[in-house]
């Protein structure tokens, strides 16, 4: 069917006055509103107002402009149903055959923090009623939401001065997305807003595709990486160099990027398939890098690395000096940065933002929900439950290996000293399997270290090989049914133990 009406109107302008300039030397008549129609006029383009069409005048400060029969009318009509062809000639309605229009600037508007009353100026009301209309009767009318697809357009009606079935097909299935897009954003602000809580009976979902990935977790997979549009997190860095981001790329620094953001001291982490192998704090990021790396030389090989400032030039050195396969940090020194090229496919990303609120995961047929893991224990939080008490320094390793063992996969034991973690057993089936591997990893080291087990302790035998590693205090949830026979052994062992009332499993 050939195009002879566009009515376009338009926020994001890019493009517009070229596409419409090419629009009317093809012969199509433009319809316009407001600003869009004075742009378009005062470059010299032959537009036809819809208050001419409607002899309605744009009133409410131009909340009511397009919501009118004629202009309804003459997208919805279908064009080879001869009742609807006699009704809108009737009511002296043309048809229009091509939409051109996005929307008002919600998203943008609440990311720089409006008001609520801006937000809710900032709500299109008439533009998502055309695209709704247009993209309902594709068979028979165009619609463009996104300035990109202008030039593909604009070459098909020059070729056959119409867009073919398929072409309307996609721009429909485009402009659905963009208004459910719209919808979901503005429903979940409001809930926000208006605190009706972080789990709504109707949970809306909205990201938007920023790449392609070379394949999923394997090879035979294929993978995609989608923004929430915000400017925060692993999804949203800033790639500064280095090969291109992998799925599991992003899943490890997602894991360091949380980690290493427990600390408000200077932190590294280094992150091997989804677990830290190394997790230190100190005076300054070079040493805790350093204390990181060394925890487990081995498996940092092709690691991933998070730290929680910025990178200096000594760090940066210290950081090609082995093989690893990305960065996380706030910030990098420029000179940081000069050393950094000198491991081309190193990928370094600066990334901003602090945790989530709220944790999704996809099950088959739906999505688990739930708060993320926040809780940070203060040491008069802690019950000892032994005889013999923690010390000051003690403590302060306690904590540190709380926080660090709610991000290891359960069943999860580490091991640390001097804020450092010097042993890690990850994911394994049974508590002290994963026990006897942090020891292992250990080894000398284990003497005079704390441990953390991110859920309870059922027997005794993870605390009978503890004190036989050196382990002077344990950090554990409480609630087994054998709590007293633990505590006992740990008594018998000479070795003190707290309890957290809190547990930590990651699956």
């Amino acid at each position: 069917m050939k195009i002879k009406r566009a009515l376009v109107s338009v926020y994001n302008k890019t493009g517009i006055v070229d596409f419409c300039k090419e629009l009317q030397k093809l012969g199509i008549e433009i319809i316009s509103t407001g600003r869009t129609a004075k742009l378009l006029r005062e470059n010299g383009i032959r537009v036809l107002e819809v208050s001419e069409i409607t002899k309605f005048p744009e009133m409410l400060d131009g909340r009511v402009k397009t919501l009118h029969p004629k202009i309804h009318g003459g997208i919805l009509a279908i064009r080879d149903k001869d009742e609807h062809i006699r009704q809108i000639r009737e009511q002296g309605i043309e048809p229009i055959d091509l939409v051109v229009v996005n929307l008002y600037p919600f998203e943008e508007v609440v990311a720089k923090g409006a008001s609520l009353e801006e937000a809710i100026e900032n709500i299109d009301i008439g533009g998502p009623a055309m695209v709704r209309s247009a993209a309902k009767n594709y068979k028979y009318v165009g619609v463009i939401v996104d300035p990109e697809d202008y030039p593909k357009i604009l070459e098909e009606i020059r070729n056959t001065g119409e867009l073919s079935e398929k072409t309307r097909e996609m721009l429909a299935f485009k402009a659905f997305l963009h208004t459910a897009r719209y919808d979901a954003i503005i429903s979940n602000y409001l809930g926000s807003v208006f605190e009706y809580g972080d789990f709504p009976e109707i949970f809306n979902l909205s990201y938007r595709k920023i790449a392609m990935l070379r394949y999923g977790e394997n090879p035979h997979q294929r993978g995609a990486l989608y923004s929430d549009g915000s400017k925060k997190g692993i999804a949203n860095a800033e790639f500064l160099q280095g090969k291109e981001l992998s799925y599991n790329n992003l899943l490890d620094a997602e894991a360091g990027w949380k980690l290493v953001n427990e600390f408000k001291e200077p932190a590294a982490v280094i992150i091997k398939h989804g677990n830290p192998c190394g997790v230190a704090c100190a005076s300054d990021l070079q040493e805790a890098y350093s204390k990181a790396y060394e925890c487990d030389p081995v498996s940092a090989y092709g690691g991933i690395v998070a730290v929680n400032g910025k990178v200096t030039p000594p760090l940066a050195e210290k950081i090609i000096s082995v093989f690893l396969e990305v960065l996380c940090a706030p910030d990098y020194d420029k000179e940081a940065l000069k050393i950094l090229e000198k491991k081309p496919n190193l990928r370094v990303l600066r990334v901003s933002g602090d945790f989530e609120r709220i944790g999704i995961r996809q099950i088959s047929g739906g999505l688990l929900v739930q708060d993320e893991d926040l809780v940070d224990l203060k040491p008069e939080e802690l019950k000892v439950v032994t005889k013999k008490k923690p010390g000051t320094k003690e403590l302060e390793d306690l904590l540190f290996a709380w926080k660090v063992v709610k991000h290891v996969k359960s069943n999860a034991i580490v091991l640390a000293k001097d804020k450092q973690t010097v042993g890690i057993g990850a994911g394994q089936m049974s508590r002290v399997d994963s026990t006897e591997i942090a020891i292992r990893k250990a080894g000398e080291r284990s003497k005079g270290s704390v441990l953390a087990s991110d859920g309870f302790i059922p027997f005794p035998d993870t605390v009978q090989k503890a004190a036989e590693a050196g382990v002077t205090v344990i950090i554990r949830p409480g609630g087994s049914i054998r709590d007293q026979q633990i505590i006992d052994a740990a008594d018998d062992l000479g070795i003190s133990m707290v309890f957290t009332g809190i547990r930590h499993f990651r699956h």
